[in-house]
């Protein structure tokens, strides 16, 4: 019997009440602020745009809505309730500027390619046939979801890369085995950033790197990889609950409905339906192979390319100076004519199928692209607000007589920061080198733990945060409802996160990775059993 996800009227008594509080909440501010003089700037009141918005989305499901008050709620807190500088904050200084920014536009005209990549794959059936031959091969649930993870492991490249691929190559792999979208966007987001924050040639670690001055960046980050905790058990927890058939949480419900043919749960969207009506022809496995191959090779190129390595630079100092945001533009887009011209040379499209292909394309990420620009937006509102500075300030006071239990409460910390702003980078930005300072003269192989914490906890808390770019592209990936991945995906996240936790405690103490990450293993399996027993 298939499971109902909610009462019929508790999400809209849920959403009034939730709205009423946050109204109640606002205007408490507004007599602080305007009347009695409340400083908001650099103070814990920052925080207060991205802790309302991921509160709602969390409570209401509807994630537009909720980053929009958010990013609302942020813009009468920078300009003190004043209604004139709100609609200035709100659009022009807001939405508008993060719009122009190179970065940010460079990511939407990389989704804008990709979604038109899967629209030309699904166009002349090379998803179905790619789907048809892996089920010659992958006999079981397990099976299809041990290859997305392995595929999801050894595209390392970039995170946002990563979604995107393994969305369009696994689902009808995963489709066919009946495992729902929300496990698929969980699978695809637990090898998105976890992999790219442990491997040397990435995005990530070209970025880790640029934050640590007066250090070998590339040599701290590798070092680190075997404190960060979080990443690495999260693979492993894949493998647990993979390997022991174990769902808990929302995702249970997912999981057994999607036994019964609704891979959804809450309805199957309208993108999935209109992308199901177009792929009626079978085409061959070489119709998506080629595609991902000239889209793999192409990015990678890109990147180096942006990081001078035509230009006399190595291969790992060109990635650590790449500009990701450019590099895969201009990769995904030689990949999209080549992979155009291929289909009209084999004449599997013609010429107007393929164009019609762009905006289809552009359809598909359309949604993808709205969250994007409002959680840019709304990081822009944190940032003027000042909570990176609160934050700073945070850690380096806790850092006196706390040396031994620094990297756990970093990892806290961190966690709690990327949760709320819905960015890693942002996150080492504004700790790693805090770390660095304080350790940098003291005790080498701490500082090395304590940064390992910062990355591990800025993932974790990137990897839950409904704000977070890497979670949006994962629902995009797996064509899911962006909150039914947020939280099927929380329970999970949580546990590996306390599992880490209690492993940077023993780290703070042993400063041995091997003794730590065997400690972190072992808790990990017992509380899977604890939580199987009681399920």
């Amino acid at each position: 019997m298939k499971i109902d996800s909610v009462k019929p009227g508790t999400p809209k008594r849920a959403t009034y009440l939730s709205l009423i509080a946050v109204l109640l909440f606002m205007g408490c501010l507004n007599y602080a602020v305007v009347f009695n003089g409340m400083q908001v700037k650099d103070t814990v009141w920052a925080l207060t745009p991205p802790l309302i918005a991921i509160s709602l989305a969390l409570i209401t499901k509807e994630v537009y809505s909720s980053l929009f008050i958010g990013i609302l709620s942020g813009a009468l807190l920078i300009t003190g309730f004043e209604p004139v500088g709100m609609l200035n904050q709100l659009f022009p200084n807001g939405m508008m500027t993060v719009l122009a920014d190179k970065w940010n536009v460079g990511i939407l005209v990389f989704l804008v390619i990709l979604g038109t990549m899967v629209q030309l794959m699904n166009r002349t059936g090379g998803s179905a046939a790619f789907g048809a031959w892996a089920a010659t091969r992958i006999k079981s649930r397990a099976g299809a979801q041990l290859s997305t993870m392995l595929l999801g492991c050894l595209i390392f490249i970039d995170d946002y890369f990563n979604c995107l691929t393994v969305g369009s190559v696994m689902r009808p792999v995963t489709d066919k085995h009946k495992i729902s979208r929300a496990k698929l966007a969980y699978l695809i987001d637990s090898t998105a950033a976890p992999i790219c924050i442990i491997a040397p040639i990435s995005s990530w670690a070209a970025a880790v790197a640029g934050f640590v001055k007066g250090e070998n960046g590339i040599s701290i980050f590798v070092q680190s990889i075997p404190f960060n905790f979080y990443a690495l058990l999260t693979l492993l927890m894949m493998v647990f609950i993979i390997l022991m058939k174990l769902d808990y949480g929302p995702m249970l419900q997912h999981e057994n409905n999607a036994r019964q043919g609704d891979l959804f749960t809450t309805g199957k969207s309208k993108q999935a339906q209109e992308e199901s009506r177009k792929e009626e022809r079978i085409g061959r496995v070489s119709d998506l192979v080629v595609p991902v191959v000239l889209l793999v090779t192409g990015c990678i190129v890109g990147m180096i390319y942006t990081g001078s390595f035509f230009y006399g630079k190595s291969f790992v100092d060109a990635f650590a100076a790449s500009d990701a945001s450019v590099g895969l533009v201009m990769g995904s887009a030689v990949a999209l004519v080549i992979t155009i011209a291929y289909y009209l040379v084999r004449q599997s499209l013609s010429f107007s199928e393929c164009m019609d292909c762009l905006p289809e394309g552009f359809k598909q990420m359309v949604p993808a692209m709205l969250i994007l620009t409002f959680a840019w937006t709304l990081k822009s509102m944190t940032d003027n607000l000042g909570a990176a500075t609160f934050v700073a300030g945070l850690v380096a006071n806790s850092a006196d007589g706390l040396m031994g239990l620094l990297p756990a409460i970093i990892f806290v910390v961190a966690t709690g920061l990327a949760f709320a702003s819905g960015t890693s980078w942002a996150t080492f930005g504004i700790l790693i080198p805090i770390v660095v300072s304080c350790f940098q003269d003291v005790d080498p192989q701490l500082m090395i733990i304590s940064i390992s914490a910062c990355m591990a906890g800025a993932v974790a808390g990137d990897h839950c945060s409904p704000i977070s770019d890497t979670t949006i592209m994962s629902s995009a990936g797996a064509q899911c409802e962006h909150m039914n991945h947020v939280t099927t995906q929380l329970p999970y996240v949580m546990t590996t996160a306390a599992v880490s936790f209690l492993t940077f405690l023993v780290a703070g103490l042993t400063k041995s990775a091997v003794l730590s990450l065997a400690f972190g293993i072992v808790v990990l399996f017992l509380l899977l059993m604890f939580i199987r027993r009681k399920r």
